[in-house]
């Protein structure tokens, strides 16, 4: 039952990975739009929040914010989780924000990435080839050792759990980890 009332705190679309998340042995994620929740600034998220569409009340915006802070204890964890991010330039470029948020935010991805279990890669703009054109998307490993992807866009996520689409999920990501 706590990990219900846990979990409420995150739009329905992304309840299940966030249970799935907190079970994982390894995070892999490529991200397009905005800099992966596991890593973000407080500040960073807040503004995240508060450009939601539509708008969010000001108590749904501090509720996500302390929510997104609550799963970055995952970096803590231990054992640590093996993770791994490939963020698109542009992420990293555009000032959400303004200029003192996209500052603290890229002093956040130093540190993180820091740690001995954290590897994250920018995705140069300049590149001619590029696997990732389907969209974000993140692979998961659960200590049962199965393997999971997850894929949202426009308030709707999907979990896959089909060998198949997984694989395709998997290979992308191999892909793009080779090409920065």
């Amino acid at each position: 039952m706590k990990g219900e009332v846990e979990r409420a705190r995150y739009p329905s679309f992304f309840r299940e990975f966030v249970r799935l998340e907190a079970e994982a042995v390894e995070l892999h994620a490529y991200d397009a739009q905005v800099v992966n929740g596991l890593l973000q600034s407080e500040e960073y998220a807040r503004a995240v929040f508060a450009m939601w569409r539509p708008l969010l009340d000001e108590d749904t915006v501090a509720q996500r914010l302390a929510a997104r802070l609550d799963r970055q204890n995952r970096l803590a964890q231990r054992p640590a989780p093996l993770l791994s991010f490939v963020i698109e330039e542009a992420v990293v470029r555009r000032p959400l924000g303004g200029p003192q948020v996209i500052r603290s935010q890229l002093e956040q991805l130093l540190v993180i990435g820091r740690q001995r279990n954290v590897e994250i890669q920018i995705m140069p703009t300049e590149r001619d080839e590029h696997a990732g054109l389907a969209g974000p998307f993140t692979l998961l490993r659960a200590k049962i050792r199965r393997r999971m992807g997850y894929v949202e866009a426009q308030s709707r996520g999907v979990v896959h759990s089909e060998p198949a689409k997984v694989q395709m999920l998997e290979s992308a990501y191999g892909v793009l980890r080779a090409q920065p």
